[in-house]
Parts: C-alpha cells; sequence; structure tokens
C-alpha cells in the first residue's frame, strides 16, 4: 500500500457564517482534494462532543445481544422501507456477501407523510433492548445532516455555483440514508473484506469509525489507509457529484478490511438528492471536465444514466439484497 494521508479540512467557515473569504478558501481545499482522491477528512463540523460516544456506546449493546434479539428488527420486518437489521453475510457487494453485520436507518417518516409510500422511505425500526439507540440515531441524522449541507456549500463554491446551489435544489428535500456497521475481525491473512471495492451511490458521505482502523481509499497513487482522527469524519463523494461534475470530481472506489483482531463499528451517512430529483449536468464549467476526468473504476459511463435519483438508487440497493428485491420494486 502506498504511504499517503488524507487532507483534514476544517468546515467551521461553512458552519458557522464565517467571511466570504473564509468560505471560499475552505472551497478550494475542497476542490484540491475532489480532484484528487474525492475523500478528505472534515474536522470544524460542530457536532455536538458527546453524541458520538453515545452512538457507539448504544450500537456496541445492541451488537452484543443474542441473535434473536437482533433478529426482532430484521431488513423483513422493514418492508419497503428497507430499514433493520442486517446478519453477517446478509448484505453484498459486487455479488459477494460482506464480512459484516449493520442495521439500516434512514430519515424518520410518519406513516400519515406522503413520502411513506415511497420505496427506502418510512419508520425506522428499534431494538426494545437498547432504547437509547432511538435517541442517538435520530439526534445523528440532525446533526449530520448540517454537516452535509455546509460541506455541500463548499462544493457549490469550488464549482463556481451560488453557496446554496445545493441545499435550494437537490438537496431541499435530501434521500438520507443511516447504517451502522458492525464488522468482525478477518482471519489472520485472510482477504474477508468486511466490503468489497465500490463507489457510494449519491452526493455525499460522512463516515464516523471507531478507532479498529482498515478502511482503504483508491487514490491516484494507490491504495490509501484512511485511519479515524479524533473529532473528524471521513468524507467523500458519490456517483451522483461524478455525474453532475461530468467527471471533473470522481467517485472513488473504498473498501474496509478489518484486521484489527477486534470487532469494528463504523458509522456511514449518505446525504443524497430528493428522491424525485433529475440528475443532469451542471451549469458552467462543472459540466464538462477539461480534462475528461480520469476513468472510472468500473468503467461506466455515469452521463449515460437518465431518470431519477430514486430510479439510480434503487437500481443499486436492489442488488445488495437481492431477497428483499421484492418488498421495494
Amino acid at each position: 500500500m502506498v504511504m499517503d494521508t488524507l487532507p483534514v479540512i476544517d468546515v467551521g467557515p461553512l458552519t458557522g457564517g464565517g467571511a466570504v473569504a473564509e468560505r471560499r478558501r475552505v472551497a478550494a481545499e475542497i476542490e484540491r482534494a475532489c480532484r484528487d482522491s474525492g475523500f478528505f477528512y472534515v474536522a470544524g463540523h460542530g457536532v455536538p462532543e458527546g453524541l458520538p460516544a453515545r452512538l457507539e456506546e448504544a450500537s456496541r449493546r445492541f451488537f452484543a445481544l443474542p441473535p434473536a434479539e437482533k433478529m426482532e428488527i430484521s431488513m423483513a420486518r422493514g418492508g419497503r422501507a428497507w430499514r433493520g437489521f442486517f446478519p453477517v453475510g446478509g448484505e453484498l457487494t459486487s455479488g459477494r456477501p460482506d464480512l459484516k453485520e449493520g442495521i439500516y436507518f434512514g430519515t424518520e417518516v410518519a406513516e400519515d407523510d406522503p413520502r411513506a409510500g415511497l420505496p427506502l422511505h418510512g419508520r425506522n425500526l428499534f431494538p426494545a433492548g437498547v432504547p437509547e439507540l432511538r435517541e442517538a440515531v435520530l439526534e445523528w441524522l440532525a446533526a449530520l445532516s448540517g454537516v452535509a449541507q455546509a460541506v455541500l456549500r463548499g462544493v457549490a463554491l469550488s464549482l463556481g455555483l451560488a453557496e446554496e446551489y445545493f441545499e435550494r435544489g437537490y438537496t431541499a428535500d435530501p434521500t438520507v440514508l443511516f447504517r451502522v456497521f458492525h464488522y468482525p475481525p478477518a482471519p489472520p491473512g485472510s482477504d474477508a473484506w468486511g466490503v468489497g471495492e465500490h463507489t457510494d451511490y449519491g452526493l455525499l458521505t460522512l463516515l464516523a469509525q471507531d478507532e479498529s482502523g482498515g478502511l482503504e481509499v483508491a487514490t491516484p497513487r494507490g491504495w490509501v489507509a484512511a485511519p479515524p482522527l479524533p473529532g473528524t469524519f471521513v468524507c467523500n463523494i458519490g456517483d451522483m457529484l461524478d455525474r453532475l461534475t461530468g467527471g471533473w470530481y470522481r467517485s472513488t472506489p473504498h473498501r474496509v478490511l478489518n484486521v484489527s483482531g477486534r470487532g469494528r463499528l463504523s458509522f456511514p451517512f449518505f446525504f443524497d438528492p430528493g428522491w424525485d430529483a433529475e440528475v443532469p449536468p451542471l451549469p458552467s464549467r462543472a459540466a464538462v471536465a477539461d480534462d475528461g476526468g480520469r476513468p472510472r473504476w468500473d468503467g461506466r459511463d455515469l452521463r449515460a444514466f437518465s431518470g431519477t435519483y430514486g430510479e439510480y438508487l434503487l437500481g443499486k440497493v436492489s442488488k445488495v439484497f437481492p431477497a428483499l428485491r421484492e418488498d421495494v420494486l
């Protein structure tokens, strides 16, 4: 593995109304990171100090429950909302079972909400045996939504767009998905990937992780470790930002191999376009990269896709859980 480090970007000026010059400075740092690897650490985000620890502790308590108790909130009970727990091997990446278990969450949508009938929208499933997980998750969804909007202000400025371009359009009513994953330790010397090589589907991912490490990023210089840094989130861009910019910004492959010898917890938060949003190229220079962009790892041309983000997302996630495909399609 090539020795390298991902940049750390303090987004405080984007969250607290910093001076114009400061916001533009941060935007320039975001542009460099997005043009290089599509990954960076987010500092200065303003998430309450005690919230990550509360979420981690509640999550550890959940994964320590007996299997039967965890299955009380299985994804099979979530229906079209695709919320709840799946066991180790229950999720596929590129057709191969991952060495992880996890819980799927999203924006809490009441039964009388017009969005309740949409796939991947609805009520979350929370375990009766760990009641504190509900409060921590709902607080996390609210806090990380604010951080994601702030980062996207910097992304917009970096592309020569109005600072509010995303939050007044694509993310005015975003698709928000959140996962809590537990990765058992991989056997020594094995290639039992916690999650195999992949890119994320939407606009932006914010990742909290425990101290175990294991995340790797495919930079132009080779695979680079992205270990946890206290007080930060790992941020990466997804397929829709790749598509919007015509490859000027690339969604970057990443993977997880847990060789720490202990269980690993991670908390990926996905902040994506609204369900019914179409995602055409952005205006001005963002529409087409002047160098054509680096070739994608999977050879796909994201510009060839037409339709809404919801259609794109359904096509992806139905391959992740083939057994549940009929629940949402």
